[in-house]
């Protein structure tokens, strides 16, 4: 049986991990080496790191804060944040990504999905999907949340995954940062159309939500970001009620 997988994400601005609410009011926290020295050492199964204002800034990824903080983990890390050709992924992979996160530049160029398939394998490729409902539509969202490309997140995902994305990454912004619990409606939704391995993100707000969650059998993850790092909730204590609730979760 497959583990389902706990992962905290850094959204990083500035150099800093900052959190907002509904990709608004963003807030500076911490560190981003600290803090993924913190979840290194704290039984995540994965690390995320986003380097949020990329893509409307229409600038490159800082490497030097990805390399930093690639040097303090062990564990798996997916990069994002302006990926937008084959030169990028190249760019976040040698400075110690395991997986390319890939969001506006592949709504600009879908066949950079296909490309980066090829050359690095399904595997390292990963779909990022801001969507957030709009007059009654799951419409896909560009440039950090900021604009709607009014493409279907359903008929998005599917595609993805036909070109060879070996994961995606659903982000709700209608959950994001409210912690009232994932969007269980729209990762139904999205599940319900492929196959590859789904992770959740966006409404995380206590341990009964991840309970809650990997009962969609389709859903492989969860990730989340402000109850971690305020540490309302530690990742050792989730898995361990994970646990306990029946969840195939790794604990150390």
């Amino acid at each position: 049986m497959v583990y389902k997988r706990i992962i905290p994400c850094l959204d990083v601005k500035n150099g800093r991990v900052v959190k907002g609410v509904k990709f608004e009011g963003l807030r500076d926290l911490a560190d981003p080496v600290e803090m993924a020295r913190y979840y290194n050492e704290s039984g995540a199964d994965e690390l995320v790191f986003y380097d949020i204002t990329a893509s409307f800034e229409g600038r490159k990824l800082f490497t030097d804060v990805l390399r930093a903080v690639a040097s303090e983990i062990f564990i798996p890390l997916t990069v994002g944040g302006g990926i937008e050709s084959l030169e990028d992924f190249d760019r976040v992979l040698k400075c110690g990504a395991d997986k390319v996160s890939v969001n506006s530049g592949a709504i600009k160029n879908p066949n950079l999905i296909y490309e980066a398939a090829k050359r690095y394998g399904s595997q390292c490729v990963v779909l990022s999907m801001d969507v957030k409902r709009v007059d009654g539509r799951f419409c896909v969202f560009a440039k950090g949340g900021r604009l709607n490309t009014d493409l279907d997140a359903i008929e998005w995902a599917k595609r993805g995954e036909s070109l060879g994305a070996g994961e995606i990454v659903l982000n709700s912004i209608d959950t994001d940062g409210v912690r009232g619990g994932f969007d269980l409606e729209m990762l139904r939704a999205v599940g319900d159309v492929v196959t590859i391995p789904l992770v959740a993100s966006g409404g995380a707000g206590c341990m009964e939500d991840f309970a809650e969650l990997f009962k969609l059998d389709r859903v492989d993850a969860g990730l989340a970001a402000g109850i971690f790092h305020t540490k309302k909730v530690g990742i050792r204590e989730l898995k361990e009620y994970l646990k306990r609730q029946g969840v195939h979760v790794r604990v150390e």
